[in-house]
């Protein structure tokens, strides 16, 4: 395996599925995003971004926030040190293999 083909093999399999791809991009410009937010820029139907959420969360990626903006539930979420650095890594592993 020639090393180009061996960056792309090591690519982070968490972040390198197409939907957690986006909300990491997305969480990794900004402080902390709300689920809402998340939803509407990746045009995820609801359960869709749950369940990558979910999957980011258990590689601790991801720290999840329930709160309330008034009587109203908020889910808030961001990433993580380690995911911000996981991210990192992914970005510039795919640029060496490209």
């Amino acid at each position: 395996m020639n090393l180009k083909t061996r960056k792309l093999y090591e690519l982070d399999r968490v972040i390198h599925e197409p939907g957690r791809l986006m909300l990491v991009a997305l969480l990794y410009a900004v402080e902390q995003a709300d689920f809402l937010y998340l939803q509407h820029e990746t045009e995820m139907n609801k359960g869709t971004p749950s369940s990558h959420l979910s999957k980011l969360e258990e590689a601790g990626y991801v720290e999840v926030t329930k709160t309330y903006r008034g009587k109203i539930p908020q889910t808030l979420l961001r990433l993580t040190a380690e995911g911000r650095q996981a991210f990192q890594q992914y970005r510039h592993r795919l640029k060496e293999a490209l």
